[in-house]
């Protein structure tokens, strides 16, 4: 039966995503095993902490070519979570490491000009804007908030592959999507009722 596959690589709160998953009705397990992965109908990638070492787990773990294949040869849909969507940038200032690529995109860390106002980490709730429209977020309204942990951003070099973007001092994007290729840097899990529909309609592709 197809599920889908939360990737596990040592990183990240990966019981949250599964139980709102499991909540959804949808089929998924928590995995790092390659044949389990390669079956999957849908992945998830979440992920919290350092760049660098994700990267550094994700090529020990002899993950990166198998997410590869599934996401850029057989074109799974993928959903990519706080750091799990900046894996799929080019490169990260944290770490000066590179990442999977998959976005044409560098991330950052926040310079914020008033740091007396806006303090880094970015941790709380804040509302987006949508710029490139998907099937995930019709249910968004102008007055929805999602819950943000996160020191760097992403800066696309395509405006193309933005999806959302935030204002915390500045504008940035906070959402990505390229075919089936779906990121945000907000947690969704974590986003009450709003967050929860942008699941279910990611598990429902």
């Amino acid at each position: 039966m197809a599920y889908v596959a939360i990737i596990d690589y040592g990183m990240g709160n990966l019981r949250s995503i599964y139980n709102k998953l499991k909540k959804l009705g949808t089929n998924c397990i928590i995995t790092s095993q390659l044949n389990e992965i390669e079956a999957a109908e849908k992945i998830v990638l979440p992920g919290v902490g350092n760049f660098k070492a994700a990267m550094e787990k994700l090529n020990s773990l002899n993950l990166i070519e198998i997410l590869n294949k599934k996401v850029l040869e057989d074109k799974v849909p993928i959903l990519g979570i706080c750091l799990g969507v900046q894996l799929f940038c080019k490169h990260s200032e944290e770490g000066d490491a590179k990442g999977l690529g998959w976005i044409d995109a560098e991330v950052v860390r926040f310079r914020v000009r008033d740091q007396i106002k806006y303090k880094v980490p970015h941790m709380g709730w804040n509302d987006v804007k949508i710029i490139n429209s998907n099937t995930l977020d019709k249910s968004i309204k102008s007055d929805d908030q999602f819950y943000f942990v996160h020191s760097y951003h992403l800066q696309c070099n395509n405006s193309q592959d933005i999806w959302m973007t935030t204002n915390y001092d500045y504008e940035f994007v906070s959402a990505v999507h390229r075919e089936n290729i779906y990121g945000t840097q907000f947690h969704p899990e974590k986003s009450h009722n709003t967050g929860f529909e942008l699941l279910k309609r990611f598990a429902d592709l």
